[in-house]
């Protein structure tokens, strides 16, 4: 499914439906160059979620962890990730295989980690039309994500 948003507002809201409709242990895995919207979707994901914390991106953490909403949320950013065993050293798996949502920005960076069924989310810019244009590729790899047709 492809969908095509004009505004940091509509990423969000794009972000904000997935995060009404997804379901415990969901793993979302965003891919997108610098500056196409990953944080702001993830924010309107964790908004669908219920959550009240202030989302920011864990470039040097790896993972945040966030439990005000109806679900755990688990927001990684792998973008400095050197070696997998980084992301082994701090629980990836416990984190991945919970009942928490897991968002994955740069997932393209650890794809070998990536469990079978996912939730992929490309997102590329499009100055052709406008500065703040983007396209969501949204590609789900199992059944579990069926619900995104309401989307």
């Amino acid at each position: 499914m492809e969908i095509i948003v004009n505004s940091v507002e509509e990423t969000f809201s794009i972000g904000q439906k997935l995060g009404e409709l997804c379901n415990p242990s969901d793993i979302f895995c965003l891919i997108g160059d610098l500056g196409t919207g990953k944080t702001h979707l993830t924010k309107g994901i964790a908004k669908g979620l219920s959550i009240t914390d202030y989302i920011t991106s864990p470039t040097f953490n790896i993972v945040n962890e966030y439990d005000s909403g109806r679900l755990k949320f688990y927001h990684f950013d792998v973008y400095r990730v050197n070696d997998p065993d980084e992301i082994y050293a701090i629980g990836f798996d416990e984190y991945i295989f919970s009942d928490g949502v897991s968002i994955i920005e740069w997932a393209n960076y650890i794809e070998e980690l990536i469990p079978e069924e996912y939730l992929l989310i490309k997102i590329e810019k499009l100055p052709e039309i406008s500065e703040t244009a983007r396209k969501i590729t949204l590609e789900p790899f199992g059944k579990k994500y069926d619900y995104i047709k309401e989307i």
